[in-house]
């Protein structure tokens, strides 16, 4: 991602603003900042009732999955290439790391569970590329848990912006994806792993993961 690129992101996580993602085709994404910024919900719960730790939360924003997580006396770590949202975490007291999931991420192939909650399957937008390092850094027997697109047909690969004040895009493009339960699947089997559970919870569709 280019520099700078993660401005309006981080003007956002110091505001709650609500920010958006413009496609190149003109479509609006809606970033759902004021969630992140808050507790987990009922939804996040069903995901941290399957956690075995420690749990590695990638995309990790302003650390809710962490802080929870740590509650509940499981250890966890946030990974984030933005700035902002890991000093949120860590200003929270838990830890967080600034970093690129595609680098050198600590305990890669020991990770017993690997979080990729709020649409960040679309990181980088090449589902693929992201499944099969998501899948290097689980141990033998670890999980990934994915929340996938609603819309379980989604399946788009995009080039896209931050869009502010109505739908204004700035800042450069970027790679992201939206990915429905039905395409996970078979992104799952091209990274060498396989889909083992889905559920929805407050509309919001998940999966887990594990190799192949």
């Amino acid at each position: 991602m280019e520099f700078g690129a993660l401005a309006p992101y981080e003007a956002a996580l110091r505001s709650a603003a609500p920010l958006r993602l413009r496609t190149h085709v003109g479509e609006l994404v809606h970033l759902d900042v004021g969630r992140w910024l808050g507790g987990t919900d009922a939804a996040d719960t069903t995901v941290l009732d399957r956690c075995r730790g420690p749990v590695l939360d990638v995309g990790c924003g302003p650390g809710r999955f962490v802080a929870a997580l740590t509650a509940r006396g499981v250890p966890a770590l946030g990974v984030d290439i933005a700035e902002g949202a890991v000093a949120l975490t860590r200003r929270a007291g838990h830890p967080a790391l600034l970093r690129d999931v595609f680098g050198d991420v600590p305990g890669a192939g020991r990770w017993p569970t690997v979080l990729v909650m709020d649409g960040n399957v679309g990181i980088g937008g090449d589902p693929v590329r992201l499944l099969t390092r998501l899948v290097g850094l689980l141990a033998a027997s670890g999980r990934l848990i994915v929340e996938a697109h609603p819309d379980p047909a989604r399946d788009e690969q995009l080039q896209v912006r931050f869009a502010v004040d109505g739908g204004r895009p700035t800042g450069p493009e970027f790679g992201w994806a939206q990915v429905g339960i039905d395409a996970l699947a078979g992104y799952a089997t091209a990274a060498r792993a396989r889909v083992v559970e889905t559920w929805t919870a407050g509309g919001r569709p998940f999966a887990v993961i594990a190799r192949g």
